[in-house]
């Protein structure tokens, strides 16, 4: 079929994008080229008023509710502060699919009335502006999920979990963008285009819920609504400094959302969970506690009964394990370094922390890997060449059509899966028979990476085939003395630990002390014009340094790249008890950061 459909739909929804962003709220002109790290552009731009410049930078979900309830603020003042910061995150990070500003605001408005009116507010989230990823159905708008078929085709009816945001009261202001097909862990497509990261531009934003963690990371929105199957929630909150939960799979309202999969397909296999981001760890608490105080279970029967309080706790002096490896990919010394950081706070607080060894843990990437292929990916093929679109470059060198496991290879699969839950119950407990309240493990092996270059998703996948809640918490930026850490000699695993181990791997051409001065060499060059003599020198670095295009060539390995990137952990629980996991997270959060941990 004739790319020239896929195009035409393409420009269509982007022109329609690009319409519903008031013209007072453009940046113009963008900068160019763009520094690597555009969050400073904001409070420079005269888009938003010192006030809406405040609460969008100064408040977390907790404390705008709080504002919203003693009338400091109104919903329209947010959620308008809220909208025009999501208009300049799009300009600067491509980062959304759909937008409904004006709707937003007049539900704002509604909502302000209704409050004077009556005295009463709906509830912890009444006037909260929330962002949804693009899977979810809102009633008159595409869920794409960067697809051209799929465009230009409203949805008919809201997703469970968006009617339940709406009768708590939630506005909600935009969808974001995604990976194509949601199965590539860069959030590209050709629909909208990449999503980039605003802390560092020549990093991943994360997939497929990249344009969520962008949004959030650019405060943009001050709680983004994803999916997570794969690590789809927790690695867009590791490439972008967040916060977040991905639940057990009945935990939060699933139906009624796009996934690009023949419909009931995917309850033959892994179980995807709606999850969240935040700036703070305290949200992740108010946002769960308000959707199971709403009955979730009487919108979507596939969500367990059971009230907040029943979704489990920690003991007053908790133990923690840690597992430090999966047996695939040894974790890079600066994530290493950065969990062996964490365990070492938790000691020095006075919390016990075992080691656990889990030599089953490994099996499950295979595992995970025979679900995600079991359909054959023929459907999302066909949904590919109704308009001529071919893959995205990331996809087009592993996805292929195949023949769907039968009825037989399926029950093996989950025969497998069986097994191994029950073989991993044995890491609750430690070698004197006490229970352990949490796990913490890396999120991935590698800092956050290069544009299309991280490298597979065994720390996350294995949680959502054990159907475990699982968190990412933030710890501390990359230092210049991480960039230095040598991998420490051992025996490589197999492929996927050698392409790890090439993340680590220094370019020929480019010494430490060159990699630690190059960012400073690029702020001091966007400051301060370089003397032309310096310049030329300078400048062919420096724009190798800041093109993304330039991202990803096995020979130009450069380890700058991970400054200004997050480095973070995963925290996670036993099935099902998703306030066990937030109470672990909580304290893990206040060992590391103190009082800073209640705001953003």
């Amino acid at each position: 079929m004739s790319s020239q459909i896929y195009h035409a739909i393409a420009r269509r929804k982007l022109n329609t994008l690009q319409s519903l962003i008031p013209k007072n709220w453009l940046l113009d002109p963008l900068p160019e080229p763009l520094p690597l790290d555009v969050r400073p552009l904001v409070p420079k731009s005269t888009v938003l008023t010192p006030d809406e410049l405040s609460i969008t930078s100064s408040h977390d979900v907790t404390s705008l509710s709080q504002l919203i309830h003693s009338r400091a603020l109104t919903s329209e003042a947010i959620t308008t502060a809220f909208c025009k910061r999501a208009a300049i995150a799009q300009q600067l990070t491509n980062c959304l699919s759909e937008i409904l500003f004006l709707p937003a605001i007049e539900r704002a408005q509604a909502l302000d009335a209704e409050y004077k009116r009556t005295g009463k507010t709906r509830g912890p989230l009444h006037g909260i502006p929330i962002s949804l990823k693009d899977t979810y159905n809102i009633k008159g708008y595409d869920s794409s999920i960067g697809m051209a078929s799929l465009a230009e085709n409203p949805a008919k009816e809201n997703a469970a979990l968006v009617d339940i945001l709406l009768e708590q009261g939630a506005v909600l202001y935009c969808k974001t963008n995604v990976s194509q097909t949601l199965m590539a862990l860069d959030s590209h497509n050709h629909l909208f285009g990449r999503v980039m990261n605003p802390r560092n531009r020549r990093v991943t934003a994360g997939g497929s819920s990249g344009g969520e963690g962008a949004l959030v990371a650019m405060r943009g929105s001050v709680l983004g609504i994803g999916t997570d199957i794969g690590g789809s929630v927790r690695i867009p909150a590791m490439c972008n400094g967040l916060y977040s939960i991905k639940p057990s799979s009945q935990r939060l309202p699933f139906m009624g959302q796009e996934i690009g999969q023949l419909p009931g397909i995917d309850k033959l296999g892994l179980q995807a969970s709606a999850g969240l981001m935040t700036t703070s760890v305290r949200d992740c608490e108010l946002f769960l506690k308000a959707i199971a105080d709403a009955n979730p279970w009487e919108k979507d029967p596939n969500v367990a009964f059971g009230s907040w309080e029943g979704q489990g706790e920690i003991r007053r002096k908790p133990l923690f394990g840690v597992l430090r490896a999966d047996g695939i990919t040894t974790p890079l010394p600066p994530v290493a370094k950065v969990l062996y950081e964490t365990v070492e706070a938790l000691r020095t607080a006075g919390f016990e922390v075992v080691e656990i060894n889990a030599p089953g843990f490994k099996k499950y990437h295979s595992l995970a890997n025979s679900f995600f292929g079991m359909g054959g990916f023929n459907h999302t093929f066909d949904l590919l060449e109704r308009t001529g679109e071919p893959l995205i470059p990331w996809l087009d060198t592993r996805l292929r059509r195949k023949s769907p496991a039968d009825l037989m290879q399926l029950s093996e699969l989950h025969v497998r899966k069986s097994t191994l839950e029950k073989e991993m119950l044995g890491i609750w407990r430690d070698e004197k028979g006490r229970m352990i309240d949490a796990l913490i493990c890396p999120v991935a092996p590698h800092p956050v990476p290069e544009i299309d270059r991280w490298n597979g998703v065994g720390y996350t996948s294995a949680f959502v085939v054990l159907d475990y809640p699982a968190g990412t918490l933030p710890v501390r930026d990359v230092s210049n003395d991480d960039l230095m850490d040598e991998l420490p000699e051992s025996d490589v695993l197999g492929g996927w630990d050698s392409r790890n181990r090439d993340l680590c791997k220094l370019s020929s051409f480019v010494s430490p002390i060159i990699l630690s001065c190059t960012p400073l060499l690029h702020v001091l060059n966007t400051w301060f014009p370089l003397p032309s003599g310096v310049e030329a020198v300078v400048n062919p670095v420096l724009q190798d340094y800041t093109d993304p295009s330039k991202t990803g060539h096995p020979n130009t390995n450069d380890r700058s790249v991970y400054l200004n990137t997050k480095l973070s952990v995963q925290v996670v629980a036993p099935r099902l008890q998703e306030r066990r996991l937030y109470q672990a997270m909580a304290l893990i959060d206040e060992v590391l950061h103190g009082a800073s941990s209640e705001s953003p």
